[in-house]
Parts: structure tokens; sequence; C-alpha cells
């Protein structure tokens, strides 16, 4: 697949139903358990996935993933270098029993040594520092005790002003054109082609996630600490530039081919950790949401969507067969086989959700006949005796009203168009844009309009949108916009020029990570800092680097999918036409098909792929004792039942999906164009209701094109739909009735939202290209005369020869020249 090649919500919920309350999940991360209890019809339940869905995974599990298993023998090295240092100039006392003087004044001789012209003594003061960073742990007996003194070491290397010298080596290692053009000389590169840029970012992520984490147990002066580095960092004071522009850069680098060497993964995780600390996460992205509907005196949110996302249960995977022959036979005996419906008797030719192997068969199906919820039977279909609700802890439980969790919406567009067709039909002619006349139209309609407006929704995207109208209409009277100035716009502006470029290389790393794409000679190399000098020789070596290379890839594509996730979310905040320039050179490097291709795998292998070595994880590996490794051991994994990273990155992804298509008709039509629906499908199958959610709700916006057929054959993900995702009034999106149902003109929707993208950049941020018909003119005859005209040298140099032949040897006709 080309990426770059082409260039011409929120969420729903379903209230806790008995049957899904039969199954009592552990809370422990990754694990769950099963209660083997029964409904009255002899289903088994199958549980939900226990996952919540958060900014990042925990601490340890972020640090660990880090570092690759092939690093592991630099942990000793930089034990060994800071242990040479400390010895030369303390005692033989332990780190932990020095005062905090004595800390600050280590801490300022290696910051003093990172400034020494050799490279390998330059090298060996940043392993010390990088040994600091990673919590001086042969002194720490416990993995809280490690995170303890990294906490309090990251924090002094900050105070003492480590992490500005860090950013000039930085860019010094960026420029090294040495090291870049033997890079690319080499045939295989491997991790000691990348050892300097290695050190210096693993500190420098190290610093970022430490200190982006908020402990209530912090000194005030740590608070203080933390929220100044975060202002320096999204602001131009490191490289002019906030810190994210610069890892841009290095990003396209590695893409043009000019440094293969990049670690690239250690670049997208402390991009991604950036991004995160300087805009803020998903919860900050709410409170921004209310507070700016608060500034514009647009009404509250409905709901707080975090909450609800996060109290929704999944819909069941498909039963197996053996409770669908149990159901039938106690249907029999009870005399009401009868009853039994189509649907679940065609259930019996599917396959298990849960097999391991890839499903590939299933795409050759018609999306008639590939049914992902089918066998699901929802509480509104059927009327059983249900167990006893298991009690919810009242902190987590939202309280839903009978029927549907969300508060249905409507656009004002959606009133215009009701009313339109409405005056046309009872009255006869139209009044445009006019809501409120009603004059004419029966009662009945009157109700209608008024329920309309009850739930009327004007998002803070339109009223920017008529902002910029206003902007563009009288560009002179309008006055000066008042731009805040905050992390997001500074960031927006520092990536402006090269978006296009940024884009495209994420897209083209994910690509060459994703599971399903196939090596190809062209594509870039993403392993350069996981591969040893050495290849493996024993098949447990072989193993363990297998496990290694896959485990890389799975956190490529979770930093960049968080990485474009919260740019989008952030942006559309911001303004709207920010979003859509990102959105749109993310379609146009076919963005949408990536995705698709992504999904069409057997996902639940996916994500319950065990690509971990929880031994030779970070801290753990430097606090114990490892245990022989063993070929059996490899090959059973961790204990946990899916794996958190992969499951983010699937629910990222679908929720990027969900952004780029959402309210454009002609990308909807590319979902349908590439039948995305069976792929979607599939992704049913994975039994966490917030990624269902997402699924359902790119399933709703192509149900109408999909044809009568696939919703006659696909009932049940209708029901689903219907009752998960949040309603849009007027919206027949089930029937396919619906005036967008028409023929698409890719190119002629992108170039309109194009042009109002180029018009909003072109106002805003290219101040000396203003459109020169409203610059002032200058009147006066003797101040346009007495303005001094910088001549040419040459032009002075003949100044006699130009004015005879272009003023006395032409005749002048002072009478025409008068008139």
């Amino acid at each position: 697949m080309d990426v770059g090649g082409n260039h011409s919500g929120n969420g729903g919920g379903l209230p806790v139903n008995n049957r899904q309350r039969a199954m009592l999940p552990n809370k422990s991360r990754g694990e769950f358990t099963r209660n083997p209890r029964k409904d009255s019809e002899g289903m088994s339940e199958s549980p939900d996935l226990e996952f919540e869905y958060a900014d990042t995974d925990k601490w340890a599990a972020e640090l660990s993933e880090l570092y690759s298993y092939t690093e592991g023998p630099e942990f000793a090295l930089n034990r060994k270098c800071f242990e040479e240092e400390f010895r030369s100039h303390v005692s033989d006392r332990k780190w932990a029993e020095l005062d905090e003087a004595h800390h600050r004044a280590h801490a300022m001789r290696l910051l003093d040594g990172l400034e020494m012209i050799a490279r390998e003594k330059r090298l060996k003061v940043a392993r010390a520092i990088l040994y600091m960073a990673q919590g001086t742990f042969s002194e720490c007996s416990s993995e809280a005790e490690v995170q303890h003194w990294m906490r309090y070491n990251v924090f002094l290397l900050l105070d003492v002003g480590t992490f500005s010298a860090l950013v000039e080596l930085l860019n010094m290692e960026i420029d090294n054109s040495a090291a870049c053009s033997s890079a690319v000389r080499k045939p295989a590169i491997s991790l000691a082609d990348s050892t300097d840029l290695r050190v210096l970012l693993n500190i420098m992520y190290l610093m970022v996630e430490t200190i982006q984490q908020d402990d209530p147990t912090d000194r005030p002066e740590w608070k203080v600490i933390r929220e100044t580095f975060r202002a320096e960092l999204g602001s131009s004071l490191f490289n002019n530039e906030p810190i994210s522009v610069m890892l841009f850069g290095m990003v396209t680098k590695f893409c043009s081919g000019h440094a293969p060497h990049f670690p690239m993964k250690k670049v997208l995780l402390l991009l991604w950790k950036s991004v995160l600390f300087t805009l803020g996460g998903f919860e900050q992205l709410q409170s921004i949401k209310v507070h700016k509907r608060e500034e514009l005196g647009l009404p509250p949110l409905p709901e707080d969507c975090i909450r609800v996302i996060r109290s929704m249960r999944a819909a069941s995977p498909p039963a197996s067969a053996s409770d669908l022959i149990e159901q039938q036979q106690k249907r029999a005996r009870r005399e009401h086989k009868s009853l039994i419906k189509q649907d679940n008797l065609d259930a019996f030719n599917e396959k298990d959700p849960y097999k391991a192997d890839d499903s590939r068969e299933d795409e050759d199906d018609s999306d008639d006949n590939d049914n992902s919820l089918e066998a699901e039977t929802f509480p509104i279909e059927r009327d059983e005796v249900m167990p006893p609700p298991i009690p919810l802890p009242p902190s987590e439980r939202v309280s839903f009203p009978k029927g549907l969790p969300w508060a249905p919406k409507v656009r004002e567009k959606d009133i215009e168009n009701f009313l339109e067709s409405s005056r046309s039909k009872f009255i006869g002619y139209t009044l445009g844009s006019d809501t409120d006349t009603v004059v004419g139209l029966p009662r009945p309609i009157h109700e209608s309009i008024r329920t309309l407006k009850q739930h009327k929704y004007v998002s803070i995207a339109e009223i920017q949108i008529a902002k910029e109208e206003d902007f563009q209409k009288t560009p002179l009277s309008g006055g000066e916009e008042d731009v805040e100035m905050c992390a997001t716009e500074l960031l927006y502006q520092g990536i402006l020029p090269s978006l296009p470029q940024y884009m495209i290389a994420l897209l083209k790393i994910l690509l060459a990570a994703a599971p399903t794409s196939k090596a190809k000679t062209d594509s870039i190399n993403i392993l350069a800092d996981v591969l040893p000098e050495e290849m493996p020789t024993t098949v447990l070596q072989s193993m363990k680097l297998g496990v290694d290379v896959n485990r890389h890839k799975e956190i490529i594509v979770k930093a960049i999918s968080a990485i474009l996730l919260l740019l989008l979310k952030h942006f559309k905040l911001n303004h709207i036409y920010q979003f859509e320039y990102m959105a749109q050179h993310l379609v146009f490097a076919n963005c949408i098909p990536l995705i698709l291709k992504f999904f069409n795998q057997n996902i639940m292998s996916y994500i319950t792929a065990k690509n971990s070595i929880s031994v030779l994880d970070f801290p753990h590996c430097v606090v114990h004792e490892l245990p022989e490794l063993t070929a059996e051991s490899l090959e059973a994994g961790d204990n946990n039942q899916f794996c958190w990273r992969n499951l983010f990155s699937c629910i990222n992804l679908l929720r990027i999906l969900n952004k780029l298509t959402k309210w454009k008709h002609s990308r909807t039509m590319m979902l349908v164009v590439f039948k995305s629906a069976p792929i979607l499908k599939r992704a049913l199958k994975v039994k966490q209701a917030m990624m269902q959610l997402y699924v359902l709700k790119l399933l709703k916006v192509q149900t109408k094109y999909l044809g009568r057929q696939w919703r006659k054959s696909n009932m049940k993900t209708m029901s689903a739909i219907y009752q998960k995702v949040r309603h849009r009034l007027n919206d027949d999106w089930a029937y396919g009735n619906d005036l967008d149902a028409r023929p698409w003109d890719f190119q002629a929707e992108e170039c309109a939202l194009r042009a109002n993208i180029e018009r909003f950049n072109s106002r805003r941020y290219e101040k000396t290209h203003n459109n020169p018909d409203f610059l002032p003119v200058d009147n006066c005859l003797q101040s346009v005369l007495g303005q001094r005209v910088d001549l040419p040298e040459d032009f002075q140099m003949n100044y006699d020869l130009w004015l005879e032949r272009e003023v006395f040897s032409k005749p002048i006709s002072w009478e025409e020249l008068l008139q």
C-alpha cells in the first residue's frame, strides 16, 4: 500500500443489564474471571475484557516499553559509568546515604561533564546521568524503591538544568552528518549505530514521563517545577521551537532515508509523551471543552462522556455451538421449539471467535453471512428470568434513565431541512433558513419542531466556522482576531509549514509496523534500535529476538496512534480548520485504507498476543535475580488475558477513523468502496465495550449505502447500533432515504474544504503576504516622490546612457501628457 502516494464523538453506552451482571470481573490489570452461572436459556456468558481506557498504561509498563530486551546489558554499563564518576569524588558511601546538598553537587559535576569535547568521555557522563534517571537501582531492593529514587533524581536533574543541555546535545547528534552518512552506507544497521542518540533520548523520556505523573505526595517545590517544565516544553524556549517540532523533524529525516540509524521507537515515545504532557490528556480535553462552551455562551454538555464510556458493558460475541444445542434442547422440552429464530440456527456454522488461527476464509464470505453479533440476544427481543444483579461500586456506576443512555442531538441544519420539507409539503413554499415561522403547518409538525429544538446541539466548531466566515467577508472592519497563544496554538504554528510531510512520515512508519504488512525491499527499516550487532545463534536467542521485534512494532503502533488522536482532538478544540488541515492530509496520505488494512487480520489474536517477557522488563530486571529463560517459558508468555497496548492501539485507530469520516460524505463512501463492513464486523468479536462502540459508529454511518439485503441479514448488529450509539433525530441511518445518498464527488468536496482551510491559514498565519487589494495606498505626490529608492549598482554606473536613451532622445508631447 502506498502511503502518501495520492495527493489529488462522542461515545455511547448501554445500561448494565442482568445478563451482563452475571459475571464478576477481576479488577486486576489484564485479567478477568468467569462466573460459571448461566442464564435461564443455558447461554454461558463470556465476560468483558476488564480494560480501562486511559491516557497511558501503568507507569511501570510505560517505563519498561522504552527499552528493548536487546538493550538489557546496558543497564550494568550505565551503573559502571556512574560508579566510576561517583567514587572519584565521593568516598565509599552510597547515594542514598548522602544528603541533598551532596546529591545536587554531584548532579552539577555530571552536568559540567556533558560539555566535554571528547565524545567517549561525554558518553560516559551521559550514561552516569541515565543511571541516576533510572533510580540508582543497585541500591534498591524493590521496584517501588526504584521508582521513588527515580522521581527524586529526575526532579533534581531537571532543577540543575540537565534537560536544556540534553536538547543541545540531541541537536548536535541530529546534525551529525558523519554518523548519518556512515549509517546510509551500511548494509545492516544495529543498536551500536545509535548508542549516543539512545542514551540521550532515554534520559529525556524518563524525565518527561516521570514529571508528567502527578503524585499527590510531591513536595510543593516539585509541583512548581512541574508546571514550569510543562510551559517550557510547549513553548519555543528549547531550540526556538517546541520540543515536539524538533522530534517531528527527526521522524521526517528518518523516513527520507537520510538518517536510518535514528532509534525511531524512542523518538516516537518521547514525541507522544511531550504532546501528552504539554497539551493534556483526555480528562483535560473534556475540561477544556466545558470551559470553551461556557466562554462561547453555549449550553453545557448533556452528559460526561468519559464517565458514561467507562460504565458501558460490551455485547456478547457469537455463542458456541454447544451452548446453542443446549438452548435448543431446553426449548424443545418446553415445547417452544418453533420459536427458535433463524438467526440462532445460522450461528451453528460460525467459527469460534477466540481461535488463534488466521480466519482468512471469512474475508471471502459475503457481507450478508459475516455476522459478528448475530447470536447476541438483546433484552428488547426476549423476556427471560434474569439472575439477581451484582451491585457495582457507586463511584463507577452511572445512573441511566430507562431507555437509551445518550441524549439525542440535532444540528441546526437538520431543523432547517425538516422545516423546508414540511413547508414544501403542506404550504408549497419555503422560507430558507427561517426556523421560527410555523404558520400554516399542522400541530404535530409544531410538536416535532419543539422536540427538535429541545435537543438542538451547537458545537464549538460551528461557532468557529461562522466567525471565520465573518473575518473573510469583512477583512478590514472585522478587526484583529484575538488568538490565545496556548500550547496547542504554538505547536500548530510550529508544524504548519511541514505538516503534510509529518503526516506522511508517521503513516509510513505505521505501515511498516502493522502486523498485516509484508516485508518489502522499499519499505523503511524500523528495527535499527532493536537488532543486536551479532545475530542470534541459538533457538532460544532467536525466540527472544522474535518476541522483541514483535513487541517493538506493537509499541510503535501504540505511540503513533496516540500521537495522531491527541493532535486531532486538541486541534479540533483549538480551531476546527486546524483539525481539518491535519485530517485532510491524513486522508490524502491514504490513512483510511491503511487503518482498514490494519484491522484486516484476526484481531482477537492481535489483542491477546503475548509479545513480552515480564522478567526482562524494567525495573523488574534490575532488582530481581533473572531466572533461566527457556523456550517453553518464552512461548507461554505472561498470565494476562489481553495485551493492554494492543487494545489501546486498536481503540485509538478506530477513533481516528471516526474523526476522519464524521460528517464527510465522500470519506464515508470511501469506507463503503474499501468494503470495510466485514472487516469492522470481525472487530466486534472483541468483547470490550469501548472498542465495540467505535466499530458500531463506523458501521452506522455506512448502513444506508450497504443495501437492504445487508441490513436484513444483520439485524442484530443494527440492534446494537440502536442501543449503543447516540441518536441524531431525523437521521434515517437504517433506511437509506437520506438526501446524502447521492453520487459522490470526492474531489469537489475535498477541494471546497481545502479552499476554506487555505483561506484560514493565509489570513491567520501569513502576515507578510496580505492581499495587496487591502493594503493602504499613499496618494500624496510629495511623499511618493520623496521615498528613497535603492537603485542597482549597474544602473547607477550607466545612468547617463539611460537618460540619453529613455529621456533626451524621445520626443515628448506635453499637450497629450497634460490632458
